[in-house]
């Protein structure tokens, strides 16, 4: 089945495309991208917003709750005609998740499983009238070591277009922060044509996504997802392309064929209540101790006190912890800014590699300048310090207000100097 975390799928894209143009230690890379990604997983990215960026890699702070759905596949393939879905895909008044859906996933952690076909047909059975093709489904019998999970593939044709379609269910620990709230990416990091969050009864949202395959507008395959996240834990996410493939293949028509309400209908259905039943409820997810990092809203603030004078953050971004990006505009075009701060006090091997030739500053903080460019004219610069106290702190600049957009300037509003003056400030201390 293709990888069922798609907006992750962008927002990573974005990051390491980006990072792609900084590769001076293939070990700082690796820890870079491992550390940060794992950092980020734990709180969602939710699949909130994401991020960067190191002097070698980007830094993908951006955390999603998704479980990866394996298992023993159960495949059925051919074709067949799908009749108009009796339980509304196109209408989602009729099939939001309820408190007593939600209990019954959860009384019967134990219900017997799902098999692949299943998983299928009842994605079928939601679609509108249309044509499928090439059908296959993952039931929910789970793996020994994997998380349990089930979804299923398919392609959709209305008459109008052959359309790649993919759906997963799975389900999240009770304690898990995905379970707090959902939300659109940044579109700083990730360009979309539109993107809605809606709360359910009895608690949970539904994230309606319209957005492109590939952020960066190298192909004009368009994705349109849906997400849910249920108060029970359970996560659906169905993901729909204007092509008859994920990737590499030609647009067959303009748009997607389900319309945002029918996404919505489709995910929020009751259908589903056997298959989130029929998976394990995960263990609990580990509590994560927050105190000793520094809040975006946090660095923001101090970020606002170290500036330039006659500068001034707009368009604030980065939920959670660690990381955060705002604009700058002097009037020239716009730049955007993003910083990383993570504790380092025990990398010590890649501490050595990538900061053993680094400048050392009067206080003791080592300092690497780097720049590179992910497409011609577009550029970012990084200053990458480690403090004394064993605290990383990186900022990057682009001579761009977006990853994704064309060069708004030659160079960013901040110079080098400039940034090593923030990032090496002594406001940032490593919190005990």
């Amino acid at each position: 089945m293709p990888e069922p975390d798609e907006f992750e799928d962008d927002l990573l894209y974005a990051i390491t495309r980006t990072g792609e143009g900084f590769r001076p230690e293939q070990a700082d890379q690796v820890g870079l991208v491992a550390g940060g990604y794992q950092r980020g997983r734990r709180r969602w990215r939710r699949r909130s917003t994401a991020a960067v960026v190191g002097a070698a890699a980007a830094l993908a702070l951006v955390g999603t709750g998704a479980v990866y759905l394996t298992g023993s596949t159960s495949a059925s393939s051919g074709s067949g005609t799908v009749a108009a879905a009796s339980s509304g895909a196109a209408s989602s008044s009729t099939a939001l998740v309820t408190p007593a859906s939600a209990a019954s996933a959860t009384a019967s952690p134990t219900a017997a499983a799902v098999s692949g076909d299943e998983v299928l047909a009842t994605f079928q059975a939601l679609l509108p009238k249309g044509q499928v093709t090439v059908g296959q489904g993952t039931g929910t019998e789970q793996t020994p070591g994997e998380p349990g999970g089930a979804g299923a593939t398919l392609v959709f044709d209305d008459g109008k277009g052959k359309a790649a379609m993919d759906i997963s269910v799975g389900r999240v620990a009770s304690n898990d922060p995905n379970l707090a709230q959902d939300a659109c990416p940044d579109k700083k990091m990730v360009p979309y044509e539109a993107c809605t969050t809606t709360s359910l009864p009895g608690g949970g949202s539904v994230t309606v996504f319209q957005g492109y395959e590939y952020p960066d507008g190298r192909a004009t395959t368009k994705r349109w997802n849906a997400r849910l996240i249920g108060q029970d834990g359970r996560q659906i996410e169905l993901s729909e392309w204007n092509s008859a493939a994920e990737k590499g293949s030609p647009d067959s028509r303009p748009t997607p064929p389900l319309s945002p309400e029918q996404l919505k209908a489709i995910v929020t259905d009751k259908s589903w209540d056997r298959i989130v039943a029929a998976i394990p409820e995960p263990k609990p997810a580990p509590v994560r101790d927050t105190s000793k990092e520094y809040g975006s809203q946090e660095i923001l603030q101090n970020v606002a006190k170290l500036l330039p004078s006659g500068l001034t953050e707009t368009e604030p971004g980065g939920d959670g912890f660690g990381y955060a990006n705002f604009v700058l505009d002097d009037g020239k075009g716009k730049s955007l800014v993003q910083l990383n701060l993570q504790d380092w006090t025990h990398d010590d091997k890649t501490k050595e590699q990538l900061f053993g030739n680094a400048q050392t500053l009067p206080d003791g903080t080592k300092v690497v300048v780097s720049k590179g460019s992910d497409k011609p004219g577009v550029g970012m610069w990084t200053v990458d310090t480690l403090h004394p106290d064993g605290l990383r702190v990186v900022i990057s600049s682009f001579n761009s207000g977006t990853q994704q957009a064309p060069a708004t300037r030659k160079a960013p509003v901040l110079t080098n100097d400039q940034m090593q003056a923030i990032a090496a400030a002594p406001v940032w201390k490593l919190k005990k």
